[in-house]
């Protein structure tokens, strides 16, 4: 038998290679001959622990579900299915306006107050979608403020006397979330519009095109790519969503897998809804890659200046004004006065209450996932750099998927692999010293934690592979004629260089973890609350009110990306200073 002349692992003999079989010594002998054996077997472990919740749903949604399965697909799937995409196309479509158009209007033009709203079309991702769904229940429900307002006004005495639109529906589903994701498509509409060539721009300009029909045909075009990136992230933000469309009564694919575990009992049914979702997941990056792929731009000079700026006075410049302050009030204004001021009521019984409690856990979750994510993200992007290895780059990548996983698929993954590990240990200990361990990860602190780190990876990997990736690989070499080893030049020469990308990578897992629900709502252990599940259960309750200041918390504490965010897009353009920022 002969091997394909790609085969260079045997010496020649009549003109053809001899196959040898893939084994696990020469596996090794690959990755160690690419790298540093230490730190690349680091980088695949640590890929495969990440990796393993997904591989967990799929062995146990292989498994019978009895009668639940056929039932899911008969009553369930459909409509959840039908509701999931509905949702998705809708704060697809309104996000996609939203951002892309405040986007054009800042980085384009100046009008009133538009320096303040650059930054300010951020804050409502600070909200998460389930604080900004239950804040409009709060105004416009039929207990709430407005609704009591108009009838005490006009006299009304029940809903069959008047018409208001129903929060609680899919439409309000949609417009609620829309403006809490859109941020998502204008960071990076943005950022691509301020890199995008100034001299592309004035030749369409001085072919008779005005600012919006360079915006059609020109910038949009070229900033395709950045939409759909952007729009990737809101539609999986939107997929992972449990708490909001649950109080609004949207029944989707994530509220199907909530169910089907907890009130009918049914893990393997749950996995099986799990799947489903993980095809919707699939469907978006292989949508946000191959926008990405089949259009690349480059600039033809290297220098760069201001893109020209149009100023707009008048009802013009009171039009773009409107329309970008629009977003803010409604995704950001609106609901924090809704909190604030429930929160002044209330916070005296909050405060007594089990609020430091659950500030504490919660606390105590975001530092330890923020700590052993950034860990991590060191060891995977130093492996990187360190390999040549194919595989250990692979891995790294593949380490980074679970921010595409919604929570609730995350946590099913995790409980499977630690309730076998659970069981074998107790099972163990039974046999051997008749002693019982019960549930040791299962449930747990380490649970959530391990959760948090695998579903904020990319968060954190992110910042840290690129820091590496600027910094000289000159560096690596003078170290080890100096006789240092990589671990010595991690430590000593690349840790104090990336100083500042750790902190912003731990500082974008602490406030994500803070505000994570579907996983810790699903994997907590009893009686434990966090602030975001002491909130859903309060609002889940009538008793939103007495978790305002929780909420409130939550939203403070997600104002710190914030800053970053805003510097990193007003820096993008190349050959702009800091201190034009």
């Amino acid at each position: 038998m002969t091997s394909t002349p790609n085969d260079l692992s045997s010496p020649p003999g009549n003109g053809a290679y001899a196959v040898h079989p893939v084994t696990w010594r020469s596996l090794v002998n690959r990755i160690s001959s690419a790298g540093n054996l230490g730190w690349s077997l680091g980088a695949l472990a640590i890929s495969a622990l990440l990796s393993a919740p997904l591989i967990a749903i799929a062995i146990l949604a292989l498994e019978s579900s009895g009668d639940t399965w056929p039932h899911l697909i008969e009553t369930v799937l459909p409509s959840a299915v039908a509701r999931t995409l509905l949702l998705m196309a809708g704060v697809g479509a309104i996000t996609l306006v939203i951002g892309a158009g405040t986007a054009w209007l800042v980085t384009m033009y100046r009008f009133p107050l538009s320096g303040w709203l650059e930054w300010m079309l951020l804050l409502p991702l600070a909200v998460p979608t389930y604080i900004i769904a239950f804040c409009y229940l709060e105004l416009f429900d039929y207990a709430g403020s407005i609704q009591t307002g108009l009838r005490d006004l006009f006299g009304w005495q029940n809903a069959r006397q008047y018409w208001f639109p129903d929060i609680r529906s899919l439409w309000g589903a949609i417009l609620v979330m829309s403006f809490v994701l859109y941020p998502y498509v204008y960071l990076t509409a943005r950022a691509s519009f301020l890199q995008q060539s100034v001299c592309v721009l004035e030749v369409s300009r001085t072919l008779g095109r005005s600012a919006w029909g360079c915006l059609w045909e020109v910038a949009l075009p070229l900033a395709r790519p950045a939409l759909v990136a952007g729009m990737s992230l809101a539609l999986m933000e939107c997929l992972n969503d449990i708490g909001a469309v649950e109080f609004l009564g949207v029944n989707t694919l994530t509220v199907s897998v909530y169910t089907t575990w907890l009130d009918r009992g049914s893990l393997a049914g749950a996995a099986q809804i799990a799947c489903v979702m993980l095809l919707f997941v699939m469907c978006l990056l292989w949508a946000e890659r191959t926008a990405r792929s089949r259009q690349r731009f480059h600039h033809t000079t290297g220098k760069y200046r201001h893109l020209p700026e149009e100023r707009l006075a008048g009802w013009s410049g009171v039009a773009a004004l409107i329309a970008c302050a629009a977003p803010v009030v409604i995704g950001f204004a609106l609901p924090i006065s809704v909190l604030v001021g429930s929160a002044l009521e209330n916070y005296e019984s909050a405060l007594a209450g089990a609020f430091w409690r659950n500030a504490g856990h919660s606390l105590l979750l975001a530092v330890g996932a923020a700590c052993l994510a950034v860990t991590l993200a060191i060891v995977l992007a130093y492996a990187r750099r360190a390999t040549r290895s194919k595989l250990v780059h692979g891995a790294t990548g593949l380490a980074a998927v679970g921010y595409a996983v919604p929570g609730t698929v995350l946590a099913i993954g995790i409980l499977v692999p630690l309730a076998a590990f659970d069981n074998a240990v107790d099972a163990f200990l039974r046999s051997s010293l008749g002693i019982s361990t019960g549930l040791l990860l299962s449930g747990s602190v380490f649970a959530l934690i391990f959760a948090y780190t695998a579903r904020f990876m990319a968060v954190s990997l992110g910042p840290i592979d690129a820091s590496f990736k600027k910094t000289s690989r000159n560096l690596d070499a003078a170290s080890r004629t100096l006789g240092v080893g990589l671990g010595g030049t991690l430590f000593r020469v690349h840790l104090p260089i990336l100083a500042p990308a750790i902190g912003a990578a731990a500082l974008l897992v602490f406030v994500d973890s803070m505000k994570e629900l579907p996983a810790s709502l699903l994997l907590r252990p009893f009686n434990f609350d966090t602030l975001a599940t002491h909130v859903y259960t309060l609002a889940s309750l009538d008793q939103f009110e007495e978790a305002a200041l929780a909420a409130l918390t939550i939203v403070v504490i997600g104002l710190a990306p914030i800053i970053l965010m805003h510097r990193a897009i007003a820096l993008a353009r190349p050959g702009i200073k800091s201190s034009s920022a």
